[in-house]
């Protein structure tokens, strides 16, 4: 009974964060409807921004991708795209593209600790596109590469497998505009494009993907960004920006030292430690989420590289909730001591061991004869409802305040493939998860396979 109780705690909990998303989803929908964003495209009032990309091995996707960025709808901004060591052809692509020549003596303005810098190059007929050259150290490495060079006050980490809606970054700087005294990070919202037809770096035709991998990620990202991570920056808990796309204060970055870098998880880690800052020196402040500042990526197709891509996820978050151990039920960091931080150990980090303990506790029961069939299916039918009514609940939310996908046909395959996603591919999460447990205990960092297709290719084919 202990499993059916752990569950039905779990869907509860998950339904108190959906239906704080449904509070706020009327005034999202005006928002993204009649804010005044097209103006501010052209105002000095709105902050220019650092468009920070680390890439590596990205040869396929960065033209797409740096084409899209140097064609936003935002009046002032600057794109630097970071080779991490690349052992492709990422870089000569860039420059070849570009036209780019090396700067002898580039103006290095941070001072966070990176990988050495082997060369940045500029081309002045591109005056907001730099290229940093560096020796491999890693995404958060990466980063604090981008942030040394830039400019500007904000920054925004965007993938270089990623292309942003050409209003994204000015919908996001709107949101930053209302309270930008306290408000130290925005996260976007991201969509998965396998699927989409892409034209010169920009999503033209919205639909689903045709493989079943990406399909099932479609589902998830929709249940997490519309139906989690709207309720939870509705009450300041928000504790993941997706690395894929966020805004953030380039000061407070700093002050918290930068991406920590030696492990995956360094999206989740930089909000973690913007949180414990501003907690620790009683300094207002938000966290945000920006739905209607679409991100659109690319999701593993194939079950190897998705299977990578989730233990890393596991990893990550483990390391990141034993390292920060000292915020759980701790008065001094309020939402995120008593409420996030707690949530994410019981339910999201140990939520594989409660599941596989509880699954074996009751059929070791049914062979024992010690219960019957109805208890499992009880369970059964709990879990499934649960977690279906939360995915319709993400459907709903994406109905009634966006509308992307407008045909019918993928309303009745994302119904469809919210319902199959409990047979098979949701166990195959928790399995995912609990090897990647195994390799943090091993002390395994390594990043995993992360095949790229180009964008026209991903569009025929995904």
């Amino acid at each position: 009974m202990t499993a059916i109780y752990y569950v039905m705690i779990v869907s509860a909990l998950y339904f108190v964060i959906m239906m704080l998303s449904f509070r706020n989803i009327w005034n999202i929908s005006r928002r993204a409807a009649y804010s005044a964003y097209n103006s501010l495209s052209g105002s000095e009032l709105v902050p220019s921004v650092s468009l920070l990309v680390p890439a590596y091995n990205e040869e396929l996707t960065i033209t797409e991708n740096v084409r899209c960025l140097m064609t936003l709808n935002y009046p002032n901004y600057e794109v630097i795209v970071i080779n991490d060591g690349s052992s492709d052809d990422t870089l000569d692509v860039l420059l070849k593209e570009y036209e780019l020549e090396a700067i002898p003596n580039p103006e290095i303005r941070g001072r966070l600790d990176t990988q050495r810098i082997r060369g940045v190059y500029h081309n002045p007929q591109y005056p907001h596109l730099y290229v940093i050259d560096k020796e491999n150290g890693g995404k958060a490495d990466s980063l604090n590469a981008g942030i040394n060079l830039s400019r500007y006050p904000l920054i925004s980490s965007i993938d270089a497998d990623s292309l942003l809606e050409k209003d994204a970054l000015i919908r996001m700087a709107r949101m930053y505009m209302e309270n930008p005294e306290e408000t130290v990070a925005i996260g976007g919202d991201v969509r998965i494009a396998n699927g989409c037809i892409i034209e010169n770096g920009a999503v033209k035709e919205v639909s689903l993907p045709r493989k079943i991998w990406p399909m099932f990620q479609s589902i998830e990202y929709l249940k997490a960004f519309l139906g989690g991570r709207i309720g939870w920056s509705h009450i300041n808990g928000l504790i993941i920006v997706s690395g894929a796309f966020g805004m953030f204060r380039k000061d407070y970055v700093i002050a918290v030292g930068g991406y920590r870098g030696g492990y995956p998880g360094e999206d989740m880690n930089i909000i973690i430690k913007l949180h414990r800052y501003m907690l620790k020196n009683k300094i207002p402040y938000r966290v945000a989420f920006c739905p209607e500042a679409v991100c659109w990526t690319q999701a593993p197709d194939s079950y190897h590289i998705l299977s990578n891509q989730r233990k890393r996820w596991g990893r990550g978050n483990l390391k990141n909730m034993i390292e920060n151990r000292d915020m759980l039920f701790n008065p001094r960091y309020k939402v995120m001591g008593w409420l996030t931080m707690p949530y994410n150990v019981i339910f999201e980090a140990l939520n594989p061991y409660f599941r596989i303990t509880g699954l074996l506790a009751l059929l070791g029961y049914v062979l024992m004869d010690m219960t019957n069939w109805h208890v499992l299916l009880v369970f059964g039918l709990v879990n499934f409802l649960g977690g279906y009514l939360l995915s319709i609940g993400a459907l709903l939310l994406e109905e009634m305040a966006f509308r992307r996908y407008n045909k019918l046909y993928d309303l009745v395959k994302m119904l469809l493939f919210s319902a199959l996603k409990f047979v098979g591919y949701h166990q195959l999460g928790v399995l995912w998860r609990v090897q990647g447990h195994i390799q943090y205990l091993q002390n395994n960092n390594t990043w995993g396979t992360m095949t790229r297709q180009s964008w026209k290719e991903k569009s025929k084919t995904a």
